[in-house]
Parts: C-alpha cells; sequence; structure tokens
C-alpha cells in the first residue's frame, strides 16, 4: 500500500540491485496469491498486520543471521568464519590465511558459490578435473578430506563440507 508505488515492485527491483539483502514485507494483505507474489519478487519473509512485535523482532533477528553470514563484495565472499578472494585466490578462517593447492581452492569456490547443494561425486569430478579425467572418483574423496583437515574446526565431524552418503558432498550454511 506505498504512495505511487507497488511494494512488490519495490522489492523485485532492491532484489535485483542486491541478491543478498534482507527483505521482510510488512503488508494488509493477507490472500494466499499475495504472499507467494512477495516470495517470488524476492522476500524473504512476509509479515500480515497484525502482528507482535516481539514476533518481527524474532524474524528480523533470524534474517539478520542468516544474511550476516553470506556478503558479496565485487570478488570476494564473507560467510563467517570464512573469507574468499577470488582476484587473489586467497582463503581466509577468522582472518587467518589458509594455503590451498589449486583443486583445494576450486572445490571450495564450488562449495561456497552453491551453499546448501548436493554434488555427486562423479560431478565434483568433472566440474574440478575435468570430462576427460581418467581415473577413479576416490581422488574427489581425497582432496575433500584435505580440505577439510585444512578448515573444519575437527575434521572428523565436520560442520561445514558435509558428506552425502552414497551420494557425494554438499558446503552447509545453517
Amino acid at each position: 500500500m506505498l504512495p505511487k508505488l507497488d511494494g512488490f515492485y519495490v522489492c523485485n527491483k532492491i532484489r535485483e540491485k542486491d541478491p543478498f539483502i534482507g527483505i521482510i514485507i510488512l503488508t494488509a494483505r493477507s490472500q494466499e496469491a499475495d504472499k507467494i507474489a512477495g516470495f517470488s519478487k524476492g522476500a524473504d519473509d512476509y509479515v500480515v498486520k497484525p502482528f507482535s512485535p516481539r514476533e518481527l523482532v524474532a524474524r528480523v533477528e533470524s534474517l539478520f543471521r542468516r544474511v550476516s553470514m553470506i556478503r558479496r563484495n565485487n570478488n570476494e565472499i564473507f560467510m563467517y568464519p570464512f573469507k574468499v578472494d577470488f582476484n587473489s585466490r586467497k582463503f581466509f578462517k577468522e582472518d587467518k590465511e589458509i594455503e590451498l593447492t589449486h583443486i583445494e581452492f576450486e572445490l571450495l569456490k564450488l562449495f561456497i558459490n552453491n551453499p546448501n547443494r548436493a554434488f555427486k561425486r562423479d560431478e565434483i569430478l568433472n566440474i574440478i578435473w575435468g570430462e576427460d579425467y581418467i581415473g577413479s572418483y576416490k581422488i574427489v574423496d581425497v582432496n575433500i578430506s584435505r580440505l577439510r583437515q585444512k578448515i573444519e574446526d575437527d575434521p572428523t565431524c565436520p560442520k561445514y563440507i558435509k558428506s552425502i552418503r552414497g551420494y557425494g558432498y554438499r558446503w552447509e550454511i545453517k
């Protein structure tokens, strides 16, 4: 109900400019079609009036936690506790640089650019080593293990690079 503008239009324009900014729509429109339109235009949450101030604060805090985890700045990604600089090919954990091999960096780049997406081992093999690579997909497991040794707090119980039994791996963001 903005004057002269449609809120869905504004939401869409904001999302085009910054895909990582948090957007909560506060509205009197309660129809399912309106909610779907809001989400399809890029809203992270949709709150119908009247609402409890405590509920709104909880929703804002939840969105803030998610949004503050991922920020892009040109050729850098900040994803607490990590920072990746693609131009210099440097990786940091809690502001401490961690040396990565070419393959480890490529794996990390694949995962960080696709958070929460599951990759099959052979898919990773084709993306990182190329479709003409001759050898076992176990090379993926070996390099994932090496990468975990460098970035995980406890490589035996990984928090970031999750194994999907019988399938492959996923970079997990909560």
